[in-house]
């Protein structure tokens, strides 16, 4: 069974925790389009949805999903997204499609945060994906210092602006035994905007496509 087909299986298996009549978060990335594309056929049941980049609004809108801004909102039932890694305490690394500021953000405000990967996804510690970080671009050099203190070593993803007009820096290197001191430690970086580290707002749900189905895990 190919990595598409089990991305397919879970982001179908994600549209059981879409309430009717509400407005929905959704992430970006190869996993989160497949949800998009279920959510297609069932755009009539749902009020709209918040993206998390201006990638997913433009494939929402595509299919007639009505897009708003997440300030028209107070709060989301549920946000839906994939993550690079993701471990048993259910922290993520994401950021891999550079949309992690916007997805802390949306996430934030969800009251479920349901996470779609496949199994490869599942590691027993974090790190070997490399931890994006959103940076001013002004800061660039300073802030690769400040991490290279840290342990990790600071690579700039060249050619990569976010939609918040910002770059990216791919921390590599990284064994993250603990998230949530690591995550505090970035965002303390005067620079930053915020790291693709989701461990004080980790996943609710996680459903694991694996070559036996979908595997469903709550925390």
């Amino acid at each position: 069974m190919n990595q598409d087909t089990l991305k397919q299986q879970v982001a179908q298996a994600a549209l059981e925790y879409v309430p009717e009549g509400q407005i929905i978060g959704v992430g970006t990335g190869s996993t989160a389009n497949f949800f998009i594309d279920g959510l297609a056929g069932m755009r009539e049941r749902i009020r709209g949805a918040v993206a998390s980049s201006d990638a997913s609004a433009r494939r929402l809108a595509g299919h007639g999903i009505r897009l708003f801004d997440l300030n028209e909102v107070e709060e989301l039932p549920v946000y839906v997204d994939g993550a690079d890694e993701i471990d048993a305490s259910f922290a993520m690394i994401k950021g891999g499609g550079a949309a992690l500021t916007r997805e802390k953000i949306v996430s934030a405000v969800a009251r479920r945060f349901v996470c779609i990967a496949d199994a490869s996804k599942k590691v027993e510690v974090l790190g070997r994906f490399p931890l994006p970080v959103e940076v001013i671009p002004l800061a660039r050099a300073q802030v690769s210092r400040a991490i290279a203190l840290l342990g990790g070593r600071p690579v700039w993803r060249e050619g990569v602006v976010t939609d918040n007009g910002n770059v990216i820096i791919d921390v590599h290197d990284l064994r993250i035994t603990e998230p949530l001191k690591l995550e505090e430690s970035l965002n303390q970086i005067v620079g930053v905007v915020t790291s693709g580290l989701f461990a004080h707002r980790p996943a609710d749900v996680l459903l694991l496509g694996t070559a036996e189905g979908v595997k469903r895990f709550e925390r």
